[in-house]
């Protein structure tokens, strides 16, 4: 049963059950005040009755004219100590008021009341003792039909009735439709559910425009949810396209190798063997391209390692003895080359001592490759806006603007600035541990000057 059925019947029922107690409560005060009007009157009739005639004289007198005794609607009976009938007025025909005989031998001159049930409808009986000098006389009963008073209320029941089941089913319908559009929000939550559910369309939104209740307070926390889901299936998507990226770039890297490897072992098992100093050229290949693949499969587990999101340690690490220290080491790769050290201000940054060696060392390395013999590299850092900004400058050929937003990709690789042995992993590298110590990496280039990167982290 449907949350919309359950609210219209549970309204229509209350709505129902109110009815009935007020209309209960209706027919039990106009049957009371009507049996208090005809008590009245009885008992103002039977007062003047007996003031005006003694029991038994003038009254068995008039008895058979009701008229002269009573109104016409009323009718009258004496009846002797014993309870014997002595007189009744001609509008009661052959039939006797009913009487209790035991009440009556109990009552010392007080009236009482009786309604009777007949087959011509319900009487009211006042039963009024004649006491005369202490000693009961007789019984004077007044009677009057409630047929009128019943058909009424017989009317009124009905009207009530039917009127209540109008009023019901014009409310279970009302109610319908009311609950139906308070709901309505819902069910375009359900419907968007679905819809996002089939179809991976994070981008819809619950459209409500009604007042901010708890539906659309509803509304809008699912639109939120929406929009975090939203942001963590787009974030989910790119991790997989980038792990799909990478699985399919590093089958591409070490296949070549691998080819390499087995050639070369193919021609040394060529028969007849080759000569000596092929062989001994077919081995430096090998090995070569065993230290490319070793180089290779470390910068994957450097990449694989940042990607399961592992902290680094947190130091505070002085930036002068750090630069000089990588600067010396520079120094014994690139002889052909010149490697300047600026100044170096006197700073302490936070980081991990081996993680920003290695970004400063991947870069040179990377400044190495592109810079003709003779060039310069220039290794310098500076402080401003509370990061320290350690750059290393080339004279090499540059990097396209093409190539730019794309530098830091893995396994980028363009003619221009990427040419070479590498794998295309060394500058990602550097950008995941320059990024896992909260700093930045960035980088300018100008074709046929050369580039500069630089790496900022934050001071202490």
């Amino acid at each position: 049963m449907s949350i919309r059925l359950r609210l219209t019947l549970l309204y229509s029922g209350l709505l129902a059950l109110t009815l009935i107690i007020l209309g209960v409560v209706l027919v039990a005060t106009v049957s009371r005040v009507t049996l208090s009007t005809v008590e009245t009157a009885l008992v103002e009739e039977a007062r003047n009755l007996i003031a005006a005639r003694p029991f038994r004289s003038d009254l068995d007198h008039d008895m058979n004219d009701p008229r002269r005794i009573a109104a016409p609607t009323t009718f009258v009976q004496t009846r002797g100590p014993d309870g014997t009938i002595l007189s009744r007025t001609s509008n009661l025909g052959t039939f006797d008021l009913p009487i209790d005989t035991n009440r009556l031998a109990a009552q010392n001159g007080e009236a009482w009341t009786e309604v009777v049930s007949t087959d011509n409808g319900r009487l009211f009986i006042l039963n009024q003792p004649v006491v005369s000098r202490g000693q009961l006389m007789g019984v004077v009963q007044f009677a009057r039909s409630l047929a009128d008073q019943d058909e009424s209320l017989d009317t009124l029941r009905n009207t009530l009735l039917v009127g209540s089941l109008i009023v019901v089913v014009l409310a279970f319908i009302l109610g319908w439709v009311l609950s139906g559009a308070a709901l309505r929000p819902i069910q375009r939550i359900t419907d968007t559910a679905h819809i996002i559910g089939a179809h991976h369309d994070f981008d819809r939104r619950v459209d409500y425009r009604g007042p901010p209740d708890e539906v659309g307070q509803l509304a809008t926390t699912f639109n939120d949810m929406l929009n975090e889901l939203q942001g963590a299936y787009r974030q989910t998507e790119q991790a997989l396209q980038s792990q799909r990226r990478m699985v399919a770039d590093a089958s591409h890297e070490l296949r070549t190798p691998l080819t390499t490897i087995r050639g070369n072992l193919g021609l040394l098992q060529r028969q007849p063997p080759i000569s000596a100093e092929d062989q001994a050229e077919v081995m430096v290949d090998v090995v070569d391209e065993t230290d490319r693949l070793i180089r290779l499969v470390n910068d994957l587990l450097v990449l694989a390692r940042s990607d399961t999101g592992r902290p680094l340690h947190s130091e505070p690490i002085a930036i002068a003895p750090l630069i000089d220290d990588v600067w010396r080491q520079a120094g014994l790769l690139g002889a052909e080359r010149t490697i300047e050290c600026e100044a170096i201000p006197d700073v302490t940054v936070v980081g991990d001592r081996d993680a920003i060696k290695q970004v400063l060392l991947i870069l040179l390395d990377n400044a190495l490759k592109f810079t003709p013999e003779g060039g310069t590299i220039t290794l310098g850092a500076a402080v401003a806006d509370r990061v320290a900004a350690l750059r290393v400058r080339d004279t090499g050929p540059g990097i396209t603007p093409d190539a730019l937003p794309h530098i830091f990709e893995r396994f980028y690789r363009s003619d221009e600035s990427r040419t070479g042995s590498g794998a295309g992993l060394g500058l990602a590298i550097a950008k995941e541990l320059v990024e896992a110590q909260h700093g930045q990496i960035s980088v300018e280039s100008k074709i046929g000057q050369g580039s500069t990167f630089t790496v900022t982290l934050p001071l202490v």
